[in-house]
């Protein structure tokens, strides 16, 4: 007989594993994203996202709950312009203490007694509700950790093929509500067992390893099966739509996917999705193999840039030895951009005990790097922003990504060196653009660069460097940066920062749509990218009128000079959508009335 206390014991110690579990994947149903997207979905454009948690975060924080302290911090991680946050996961665990990874029942948010508590670590299904309001009303977007690929903490034992494993989950504090379907072995490959008994195994695994091993099946806890188990598949699918439509939310980050078989992977994000955002923790190390996990899952997903995470570690653990030039072209986030989230830490590489190190030196130089770049969606980490007294830093340059980082990107092959890493973005119409240049020498330097600023004047907008730069008629100039630091040089006129103004003013928009396959029951909304247009949120779209039908109209006021893309939907009282097809449909709002003529066929 496997000893439970011994097994509840290493499971509550073994943070991890319980982590993110990363030891590591007809009708267009959403906007511009069929099954073989390249681009993310519902993202403000130079949206941020941060983390919104990190390994075991208090249970207690001055607002309350964890989920009231973030739901505290809903006006100013606007202010500091955070576009998402990624919440952690939301469901019972094992206990009052469990972060969420050890994953008892994922139709309890908080709202049932069970595992000796109402609450998870989080807080209660109301105070989650709450923050989610809060965040939404702040045009926040909100992804959930959504862990599919195990559960732990059964209920009860049952007999296999002689062994007694605890694989059965009855859910006596949560009964039926929600949903009905209970898991026991039948459901299960195998389970994890004490320390030294290691894994009993009674079913094929889902898949066989493969990135020379380095993605497998069986992780943590009770393999749920779904290669083949089509109630499994079907249950989860009802989780997803249930959890999103319980807590209205605008994403997903997927746990540990490289342990999931990839085809039902594919096959989740097809039925839930929809045009919402979805990021997937496939924690490959090498390049190729997260390039062909994108492959594998057809652009469904954005990945999170593991390999770019491990240059900045290569970076940190050089500590000024490192040759800068490995930034050049650097990571998933280079190789395939619309698809990569950037991040430098998070909480898998920053607790006690974590598999993998963090970034402890020259952390600024990797956020300056990945808010500045081209490509990716760049994600902070909560513990840097408001713990390790980064925020004041990285709210800087989010400002600047926000004005500036805009137009095509130039990497400096010829100028870099072993200390010094530039980089520039050209601007565009409305944005001046910048260079960026990164330092990790213990002297500070200066650089000779061919810009594409022209006899304009430049200030380093960090405030790290007090200097100005005026370049010649072919953008030359000469560039200091500090030793150890960074710098994002901007261009100026008379000494004044010159970035597009902030829109101060709204167009009326009109938007009427010639469309005719509707019955009684039946209305055609609009949706799109902005908050005004719900965020491509479903639930938040706006209803047009049919009055003059089969034309659909409406007016919405829309934020002058930011730019919009959008989509008709049609929907009925049960809340069935469907969405047009095509790529989006996008403007730039101007003048005090605008109309948009479209017919959708």
């Amino acid at each position: 007989m496997i000893n439970r206390n011994a097994v509840a014991a290493w499971l509550l110690a073994a943070g991890t594993l319980l982590g993110s579990c990363s030891k590591d994947a007809a009708v267009n149903t959403a906007p511009s994203v069929a099954p073989l997207a390249t681009t993310n979905n519902a993202v403000a454009t130079n949206g941020v996202m941060m983390q919104a948690f990190y390994w075991d975060v208090p249970r207690t924080t001055p607002a309350g709950s964890w989920w009231q302290n973030l739901g505290s911090k809903a006006a100013e991680l606007k202010a500091a312009g955070i576009t998402a946050l990624w919440l952690p996961p939301a469901y019972k665990g094992g206990s009052a203490t469990d972060v969420g990874y050890g994953v008892y029942d994922r139709y309890d948010l908080g709202e049932f007694n069970q595992k000796g508590t109402i609450a998870t670590r989080y807080g209660t299904l109301s105070q989650l509700q709450g923050a989610i309001t809060a965040l939404h009303g702040q045009g926040i977007q909100v992804y959930e950790d959504m862990v599919m690929n195990h559960f732990a903490w059964a209920d009860a034992q049952e007999n296999v093929n002689g062994n007694l494993v605890y694989t059965k989950f009855n859910y006596p504090g949560r009964g039926n509500t929600h949903s009905a379907y209970r898991w026991g072995f039948n459901n299960f490959t195998g389970t994890q067992q004490a320390p030294n008994n290691g894994w009993y195994q009674w079913k094929s695994w889902d898949f066989q390893p493969y990135a020379f091993n380095d993605a497998y099946d069986n992780l943590l806890g009770s393999e749920i099966q779904y290669n083949g188990n089509p109630s499994n598949q079907t249950e989860t699918i009802n989780w997803g739509n249930w959890i999103t439509t319980t807590l209205k939310l605008d994403g997903y980050r997927l746990d540990a996917t490289k342990h999931i078989y990839t085809p039902y992977v594919n096959q989740w994000l097809d039925a839930v999705k929809g045009s919402r955002f979805a990021v997937s923790e496939a924690w490959f190390r090498n390049l190729q193999d997260l390039k062909n996990y994108a492959a594998a899952t057809g652009g469904r997903t954005s990945l999170f840039d593991v390999p770019l995470h491990y240059t900045f570690q290569d970076m940190s653990n050089g500590n000024g030895a490192w040759d800068m030039r490995g930034l050049q072209f650097a990571g998933f986030t280079e190789a395939n951009g619309p698809l990569s989230v950037s991040f430098v830490d998070n909480h898998d590489t920053d607790h006690p005990g974590a598999l993998y190190s963090p970034v402890t030196n020259l952390k600024m130089l990797a956020y300056a790097y990945i808010l500045t770049r081209e490509k990716g969606y760049p994600c902070v980490f909560y513990r840097d922003y408001y713990e390790y007294g980064l925020g004041a830093q990285i709210k800087k340059l989010i400002a600047i990504r926000q004005a500036h980082a805009y137009g095509p990107a130039t990497e400096y092959t010829g100028v870099n060196d072993a200390d010094v890493y530039a980089y520039s973005r050209a601007g565009d119409a409305t944005h001046p653009g910048l260079l960026v240049m990164l330092n990790d020498g213990s002297t500070a330097r200066s650089k000779s660069i061919t810009t594409p600023f022209k006899s304009v004047t430049l200030t380093d907008k960090t405030g790290n460097n007090t200097s100005t730069v005026t370049t010649n008629s072919t953008g030359l100039a000469t560039f200091p940066v500090n030793a150890r630091s960074y710098s994002v040089w901007v261009p100026t006129t008379g000494g004044t920062t010159t970035p597009p103004p902030p829109p101060t003013g709204t167009t009326a928009v009109s938007f009427n749509v010639t469309y005719s396959n509707t019955v009684s029951g039946q209305d055609v909304y609009v949706v799109g990218s902005t908050a005004q247009l719900g965020s491509w949120n479903t639930a938040s779209a706006i209803k047009l009128s049919g009055a003059a039908w089969p034309r659909w109209s409406g007016t919405i006021n829309l934020t002058s000079g930011t730019a919009v893309q959008y989509k008709y939907i049609r929907k009925d009282g049960a809340g069935n959508v469907l969405w047009e097809g095509g790529a989006n449909r996008s403007f730039t709002p101007s003048g005090a009335t605008l109309t948009r003529t479209d017919t959708w066929q």
